[in-house]
């Protein structure tokens, strides 16, 4: 059954549009009660990024927990992964972050994580659903239960710490000039102060939040700026977070941008040769490039793909004992260490090579050329078009055109009113003409909707 709140990474939508105050405030209450398993004195952490829109979600979500009798510790702007880290290491029964992610700033959204500081399952989630369309009135909680909230200090500290314990002890920065892109988000702290902690020389930019500028014009998704400032610096790397810190992207000395599936090939390939992998293979999305396919291939590991999402591929690697997996766009998940996408994590384990190596990012982070990869996407609204007959055949036909050597991936987004048409092949002319053609198809079923 198709879900009304939650996406493919909680909920997310405009602020005091679809995410608003009365919402935030059931969503607590909703979580609360859900989560609320035993006799002993529950408790939430909560954390948020930089958008304007976070004090006003986080204090209603402070209403709707302490409602329902649950003491909530506050986190401030802080990374994702960090309060997944957090959350178990408080032992708390629930973890929260205040985030749209990539976003820009009129978005935001809510992410919660069990006690075991993984992202809740469908069942969960839709548990939680049929508490949000219920009257909540008769489990509130008494005047003597209700719950209490606190902010907590040092928590930046404490994921520092934690993330530079990824690292062997005896492993420096020293030497390393990097460009660091905050996005004006979660990480403007933590993320700077870890890197110069380790002993590289840190150039940033993106670390001046103001409650707008989170994600605009710069960070992951926006890398022009960090390109500009790598080859103005005469970098070794530059290093771009998104606004809440859980995917990298990187830039090598030469101003080439790298993405999560070269970011994935050189950690497969380094745990590979230390004997740290669990599993021989990567897990990762139906988005993956090919080419990640074919070179994994060729070092002896497989790559089994799951559905966009970076907790199906983390329910995939639990489930089969994978402990490195990710998707294109720079969430890469290391089991070993973290629960969900780390960026900082996941870049200092690149350095690690870089140093190890002591070759140029350009060379380590280059280990196979990616295929053509063509992603369109078109708007919709009101039924999804895709179950028309006419887009059906034209996808048939996508299919048979690039045969074996290549792939098509047609799906709606989970988080906008998109279908996104990818397709990849050895032919770069035949993959564009292949999406242009599925692309027309849809934009032609949309015209005629529009017209009867």
């Amino acid at each position: 059954m198709a879900k009304k709140y939650f996406g493919t990474d909680g909920m997310r939508g405009k602020a005091n549009g679809f995410i608003t105050p009365e919402l935030a405030m059931k969503v607590g209450q909703a979580a609360g009660l859900a989560f609320q398993r035993g006799d002993h004195r529950h408790r939430v952490v909560i954390g948020k990024d930089t958008r304007l829109s976070g004090y006003m979600i986080e204090y209603a979500m402070v209403a709707g927990f302490t409602s329902v009798g649950m003491d909530v510790l506050l986190l401030g702007p802080i990374p994702t992964p960090a309060v997944a880290m957090l959350t178990r290491s408080m032992r708390a029964d629930l973890g929260v972050m205040i985030s749209a992610s990539h976003n820009t700033f009129e978005d935001n959204g809510i992410k919660l994580f069990g006690p075991d500081a993984h992202k809740l399952s469908d069942e969960v989630e839709a548990e939680i659903e049929a508490l949000l369309d219920s009257d909540l009135s008769p489990r509130l909680s008494k005047p003597r239960d209700l719950g209490r909230a606190k902010r907590v200090e040092s928590v930046h500290a404490r994921y520092i710490e934690f993330a530079k314990r990824t690292l062997p002890r005896n492993l420096s920065l020293d030497g390393l000039r990097i460009v660091l892109d905050c996005a004006n988000g979660a990480a403007y702290k933590t993320a700077p102060e870890a890197l110069w902690e380790l002993g590289a020389e840190v150039f940033t930019i993106g670390d001046e939040p103001n409650g707008f500028n989170i994600n605009h014009e710069v960070g992951s998704t926006s890398p022009e700026k960090l390109i500009h400032k790598v080859r103005e610096m005469r970098a070794d790397i530059g290093i771009a977070l998104d606004g809440d810190a859980d995917r990298v992207l990187v830039v090598d000395e030469r101003g080439q941008l790298i993405d999560g599936d070269q970011l994935m090939a050189v950690i497969a390939q380094s745990w590979k040769e230390d004997g740290r992998l669990s599993k021989p293979g990567v897990v990762t999305t139906v988005m993956s490039n090919l080419g990640l396919e074919r070179y994994l291939a060729s070092i002896g590991l497989e790559m089994p793909r799951t559905q966009v999402g970076d907790r199906y591929v983390l329910e995939h690697m639990r489930e089969h004992g994978y402990n490195v997996g990710g998707e294109q766009s720079g969430h890469v998940i290391l089991s070993d260490y973290s629960t969900t996408g780390d960026g900082l994590v996941s870049a200092l384990q690149l350095l690690a090579v870089v140093q190890h190596q002591s070759r140029p990012v350009s060379e380590v982070c280059h280990l196979f050329e990616p295929l053509p990869q063509i992603l369109k996407n078109v708007r919709f609204s009101g039924p999804s078009p895709l179950a028309a007959k006419s887009v059906v055949q034209a996808v048939a036909e996508g299919e048979a055109r690039l045969g074996k050597g290549g792939r098509l991936v047609i799906r709606p987004s989970g988080t906008e009113p998109v279908i996104r048409v990818m397709a990849e092949g050895d032919d770069r002319n035949l993959v564009d003409s292949v999406v242009d053609d599925i692309c027309d198809s849809i934009s032609g079923r949309l015209r005629g909707v529009a017209a009867e």
